[in-house]
């Protein structure tokens, strides 16, 4: 087992434009990663709860077995990370009701000693500064690739570019992307988010799909065309996921020497698109909690044969 996610782990509280609200469900970047990656490799979860963190949620972690929560420190006395969302009628904005930072406010979770071999880092969304202290506790990484978020753009723009010259990939989503650069154009800001460092950036566009600019090519991929949407929360973790996931088990299998290679990163991009389209069709972690590899490899077909030009 080779790849190591850090991030959050939250309650959350969703609200829909149906007028459906769900109250308490288990969410946090690190969460809906680690369930995605599991269908493809092991995955090592790095994170801090308080005691409040309900049973239920535990057990719902619990039954994606290649998930190694050795890295999952309970805090006593501490509130575990809680965020509240009402969704617009788009499903593709939303709004925050609150945040309850939590554990957050608090020193960020140790690496174990046995995870400090892992080669495939993904580094979710948090403060850079915690996001650098990650990694340089891993001496054996092969590929880092970061996720960020606006807030963090704001008010920690030196440390996140700091942590851009030590990373290979960066993961962001189109407004987060004109807010660092100030360009509006998505593949002008990515190229020059490239200049920062990294080797290759994805930038998320929603039910637009995502694109790729890479130091060797350009490509767009759409978002798979899911008929319903029921909670788009963790749709990005859950698609850095697949993609982190495909590119670790390619590593692990021996299937590709550089993890970092313009196709293995487009291709990683396409078992994303799949993962974070299952993902969406319900709350919080339902979905993936029922779903099966077969389903997996079928929709996965499905989706290459519909963006193949021949």
């Amino acid at each position: 087992m080779s790849l190591i996610v850090t991030g959050t782990i939250g309650i959350d509280t969703v609200h829909t434009p149906d007028g459906t609200e769900r109250k308490d469900v288990l969410g946090g970047s690190c969460t809906y990663f680690a369930a995605a990656a599991s269908f493809y490799t092991g995955v090592r979860m790095v994170a801090a709860v308080g005691d409040d963190l309900p049973d239920e949620h535990r057990k719902t972690l619990a039954a994606f077995p290649r998930i190694d929560t050795a890295g999952l420190e309970t805090r006593a006395g501490s509130k575990t990370f809680r965020w509240g969302g009402k969704y617009m009628d788009d499903m593709d904005h939303r709004e925050t009701l609150f945040t309850e930072l939590g554990v957050l406010e608090e020193a960020p979770p140790p690496v174990p000693e046995a995870f400090k071999d892992s080669e495939y880092v993904f580094l979710a969304n948090s403060h850079p500064a915690v996001q650098m202290g990650m990694l340089e506790a891993l001496p054996s990484r092969k590929l880092v690739v970061a996720d960020t978020m606006d807030l963090w753009i704001n008010i920690a723009k030196d440390e996140l570019i700091a942590l851009l010259a030590k990373v290979d990939g960066l993961v962001l989503n189109f407004d987060e992307a004109e807010l660092f650069t100030g360009i509006k154009n998505t593949v002008a800001a990515g190229r020059k988010l490239l200049e920062y460092g990294p080797r290759f950036v994805v930038v998320k566009k929603g039910e637009h799909g995502a694109i790729l600019i890479h130091q060797d090519g350009i490509a767009a991929l759409p978002a798979y065309p899911t008929e319903r949407v029921v909670d788009p929360t963790g749709a990005g973790d859950s698609f850095a996921g697949g993609m982190m996931g495909h590119i670790a088990r390619e590593g692990e299998t021996g299937h590709q020497a550089d993890p970092g290679a313009f196709r293995t990163i487009r291709q990683a991009l396409a078992h994303g698109t799949v993962i974070a389209s299952f993902n969406i069709e319900s709350f919080s972690l339902d979905r993936l909690k029922k779903l099966q590899t077969n389903e997996i490899d079928d929709r996965y077909e499905e989706y290459v044969r519909m963006v193949r030009v021949d």
